[in-house]
């Protein structure tokens, strides 16, 4: 007796080739098992394509017969795919699925490899699916209604020795089924690819027995009938299976480079050799979905080159990033899983995951290593990379910064100031979503190079975004994070590599006791601190930031961040808590809106009515009879129940002592404090919400040891088997 959710094929016609054994055979008794009438073809040849009989395909239909299941057999060569097709028509009138199945070996090494070891297998692999599938196709056209399974293999994709002639054959077949899946689209027609690693006879004497033993024909065949099902929307993939697991394939490219700087100016050997490296840094590779999404990219490429005419001395920086990228980027200035509002910058699956929106200040330092402007507007000055310093940093935000995207940054040189001791560069930045052209943000660094001043040169700019000091009163709200002594090594990965912030020679010669922290990790780390403060941790209030660097910070050192509010600008100021010193001044965040959370004592008077009461008289009732059992626990829970946001109940649950009771803890604190809506206790208690996806989604927030909840499932499953 059939579920109510089981995949059917009833009134669907499928041809099989090469169904006699292996695979073919399991996908036949699976289709025919699902109510499918079954087209069993194969020749009954040998693995090498050599020599017929017909009790092969016959075995299988006589057992799908026995089972009562619907099937024929067929005897023809796939190179004969339109005899097949007419065996499904006239027996059975329709034809709404081809698996192509059917292959052969002729393996020989390349040298050695004969026209005929080619020409047949390129025939009963690559010719047959061919003709077999087109002889179909007009039957899947006029009923809008086909699917098409083509079978490559690892060798095609990854290349195998002496297997030249199947692997060109296998890789053939892709190239085949994309055509395909575009072609037949409009009519329902879709076509996918499998790449199954089964135990077969042409792999039997190949693999290792313990190994084919498990390449079961039947842990791959379901994932071929789910592909063909009517409810599979799946088309142009390539679904690679083996062993009870299945994951899906993609060709990638390369970001890659341009190899000319604008369009007037051509290609040599010599600059492909200069850029080889990136040509094949596959670190950011993309996968392309179609030839005009492709066709688009060198349109972008086109477009950079034009700009490039326009831009001063074609100053462009250009990135491929994806949320590895921006993951890294969040880690290296100090997002942690521990609170809860950073795990949207570090789970590409969260439901809110987002960038920070300082991600593009990465580009700044990338391009200012590459230039040779100081060389070009200090002429006659000897430059020493230890003496340049980032001096400060603008950069406001037009748009949401997408996950992932291909942007160039465009520099621009607006000043150069002379400042007695030193010359100061103010360079404009701009970055453009190179998909679509849009401009996501806007960015001004000023660059600080040490003994390059007295030039006679102007002191001041118009075009300076200024700093503006903090207001006099105390602090409104201070936040206080230690870095990592690894933390400057993990930020460099992002891209800012100057050596000065890993390399004890390098430091020592600037002056200091060791590496010091990039200036824009600790801008990180301070723009993290006003998102949790003011905006509830959405980095969608973000609009701008302005910050001057006034002293290194050494990986280690605790930040503390103090804040004022004035309207939607949070002005503030950065130190380093172990010397009391300031290392970001006249600073501001500008937001959109500000988002601030009151504190959760002030939020209700906790009178409401609150389901989740009776989930907590039952853990107070597993307390009590389990005293013994919860003590070894040994913590203290505080638990903030909400309703509408606003705090309606707080519980603490003291498995010290142990017991349970309304209010915070009597003595000292809570090691954690979880903090969730009442209807979401009510699913968790319920076992409809896993608390770890309440966690993951926002929906539990936690604070101190969160560790420690993890002991709390034996408590929560008591509740749930008496609610």
């Amino acid at each position: 007796m059939r579920g109510p959710e089981e995949l059917r094929f009833d009134g669907r016609v499928v041809i099989v080739t090469g169904a006699g054994a292996g695979l073919g055979r399991a996908y036949a008794l699976l289709f025919a098992s699902r109510g499918a009438s079954v087209v069993v073809n194969d020749l009954g040849g040998g693995r090498h394509g050599d020599g017929s009989s017909t009790k092969t395909a016959d075995t299988v239909v006589e057992e799908i017969r026995r089972n009562g299941g619907k099937a024929v057999a067929n005897y023809d060569s796939v190179l004969d795919g339109a005899k097949i097709v007419k065996t499904a028509i006239d027996a059975f009138g329709r034809v709404d699925i081809v698996v192509n199945n059917a292959g052969i070996l002729r393996d020989k090494s390349f040298a050695k490899m004969a026209d005929t070891d080619w020409d047949l297998i390129q025939g009963v692999h690559l010719k047959g699916a061919f003709r077999t599938t087109q002889a179909a196709w007009p039957y899947f056209a006029k009923q809008n209604y086909g699917r098409v399974i083509m079978t490559s293999s690892n060798s095609g994709i990854y290349g195998n020795f002496g297997q030249a002639n199947y692997s060109s054959a296998k890789m053939g077949l892709v190239g085949l089924a994309n055509t395909l899946a575009i072609e037949g689209k409009k009519k329902n027609i879709h076509t996918n690819v499998i790449i199954p690693t089964a135990g077969s006879r042409l792999t039997e004497d190949i693999l290792p027995p313990d190994f084919f033993e498990q390449l079961k024909p039947e842990l791959i065949a379901p994932v071929v009938v789910w592909l063909c099902h009517e409810k599979c929307t799946e088309n142009g993939s390539i679904i690679e299976s083996a062993l009870g697991w299945a994951g899906k394939y993609h060709m990638i490219r390369a970001s890659g480079t341009t190899l000319r700087q604008d369009l007037s100016s051509d290609v040599t050997p010599e600059e492909v050799q200069k850029k080889w490296s990136a040509v094949t840094d596959m670190s950011s590779a993309k996968h392309f979905d179609s030839v005009e999404d492709v066709t688009g990219q060198y349109m972008a490429v086109i477009e950079e080159m034009k700009s490039n005419n326009s831009v001063q001395g074609g100053n462009v920086y250009k990135h491929t990033y994806n949320y590895r990228d921006t993951i890294l980027y969040a880690l290296g200035v100090g997002a942690t899983v521990e609170d809860p509002s950073d795990l949207r910058y570090l789970y590409e699956n969260h439901e809110n995951f987002a960038v920070l929106p300082t991600f593009y200040v990465l580009y700044g330092p990338m391009y200012c290593m590459s230039s040779s402007m100081f060389e070009e507007n200090l002429p006659n000055f000897q430059l020493d990379p230890t003496k340049i310093l980032h001096g400060e940093q603008y950069i406001e935000v037009h748009k949401t910064v997408p996950t992932e995207a291909a942007v160039e940054s465009r520099f621009k040189l607006l000043d150069v100031l002379d400042k007695g001791k030193g010359a100061v560069f103010v360079i404009q930045m701009e970055t453009y979503d190179t998909t679509n052209g849009d401009k996501i943000a806007t960015g001004q660094i000023s660059v600080f190079v040490i003994g390059a001043g007295g030039f006679q040169g102007k002191r001041t700019s118009t075009n300076l975004v200024p700093t503006i000091e903090p207001p006099t009163r105390k602090p409104d709200a201070s936040v206080t994070q230690k870095t990592s002594y690894d933390q400057a090594a993990l930020y460099r990965l992002s891209g800012d590599t100057n050596p000065l912030h890993i390399d004890m020679n390098m430091a020592t010669m600037s002056g200091h006791k060791r590496p010091i922290l990039h200036g824009l990790c600790s801008l990180g780390f301070s723009v993290r601190h006003v998102l949790q403060t003011y905006a509830d941790g959405d980095p969608n209030l973000f609009k701008a930031i302005k910050v001057r660097f006034a002293k290194p910070v050494l990986p280690g050192q605790t930040l503390r961040t103090d804040m004022w509010q004035n309207g939607n600008r949070i002005h503030f100021q950065t130190y380093v808590v172990e010397d009391n010193t300031a290392v970001i001044t006249g600073a501001y965040v500008d937001l959109k809106d500000t988002k601030v959370k009151q504190p959760i004592a002030n939020l209700s008077s906790g009178t409401e009515s609150v389901q989740s009461d009776a989930v907590f008289a039952t853990i107070g009732e597993y307390v009590k009879a389990n005293p013994e059992d919860v003590k070894k626990v040994n913590a203290v829970f505080l638990y903030h129940i909400l309703v509408k946001g606003n705090l309606a109940r707080s519980w603490t649950l003291d498995l010290k002592r142990p017991e349970l009771y309304r209010g915070e803890p009597k003595s000292g604190k809570a090691d954690a404090t979880l903090t969730i809506e009442d209807s979401d206790m009510i699913q968790i208690a319920l076992g409809k919400l896993k608390p770890q996806m309440a966690f993951m989604r926002g929906k539990l927030k936690i604070t101190g040891n969160i560790m420690l909840t993890q002991k709390l499932g034996t408590i929560m499953e008591s509740a749930k088997s008496k609610l």
